[in-house]
């Protein structure tokens, strides 16, 4: 667990749970990933976010960053959502980024995907609903889609991963799941699937290597993870939903 905190007296509690698209490691570094960026803008590298973080909007607070590389939707539902239940802690806002890696245990497997695509929505809810418990009963949990590093055209072959004909059928029924499975825990929905659409293939080769490449529309390293520039789009899905979120009455995120 990545324990941040902010500047000021302000007890707001963000905890991010997750897979690869919430950490820090292909982004450059600690302070660089989504979550990071969505506590804490970096402004400057990112001087048009100045001011709209969670550190400027709620006057300070901590970050529990508890996504982990690799981590499927059930270690997330035991091992990182026990660690915010025996923490102690009450976190007042939350995003949880899941789904992608239950797939790509199962890629080319239609039949097993849509097996696993069953297990994130029972995760899910353990997950969403675990937060809820702990949360105040209007603070913001947000939950993210799934990216696609083809660009919606299913040619995985750059990954070496062979052929799969229902690959864009089975990602978007995993996505329209995670948007009901958010809707049914009363949970905001961060879209980040058509956000990154065109930075994938369209753009270059996702398995280049560089967290800052030059060309800023590229938004992937090492085939599937997000770079710095796709860091900063994810927190700025993130970022959107609790934007909406904070035009209905409550207490937090309020301009």
């Amino acid at each position: 667990m990545r324990d941040d905190a902010g500047s000021g007296p302000s007890a707001e509690v963000y905890v991010a749970l997750g897979d690869s698209i919430s950490i820090d490691d292909y982004a450059g570094g600690p302070g660089r990933g989504a979550a990071s960026l969505f506590f804490r803008n970096r402004d400057e590298d990112f001087p048009d976010w100045s001011g709209r973080d969670l550190v400027s909007r709620l006057g300070g607070g901590r970050v529990y960053v508890l996504a982990e590389d690799g981590a499927p939707s059930g270690a997330i539902a035991t091992h990182q959502l026990h660690s915010v239940q025996m923490s102690g802690i009450t976190p007042t806002v939350a995003t949880v980024t899941m789904g992608g890696n239950d797939l790509l245990g199962n890629f080319g497997d239609s039949p097993g995907a849509r097996r696993a695509i069953d297990r994130v929505v029972a995760n899910g809810h353990t997950i969403l609903g675990g937060l809820r418990e702990l949360m105040p009963p209007d603070a913001p949990i947000v939950v993210g889609t799934v990216y696609d590093p083809s660009d919606g055209t299913g040619d995985w072959s750059i990954q070496d991963l062979g052929p799969w004909p229902d690959v864009l059928d089975v990602l978007a029924e995993l996505n329209q799941k995670l948007r009901t499975l958010a809707e049914s825990n009363g949970a905001l929905v961060a879209d980040i699937h058509p956000r990154f659409m065109g930075h994938g293939l369209a753009a270059g080769d996702t398995r280049q290597q560089e967290a800052r490449p030059a060309d800023r529309n590229l938004w992937y390293c090492g085939l599937f993870e997000p770079n710095a520039w796709g860091a900063s789009e994810i927190r700025g899905a993130f970022w959107d939903a609790v934007e909406g979120h904070a035009e209905q009455p409550g207490p937090l995120i309020q301009s």
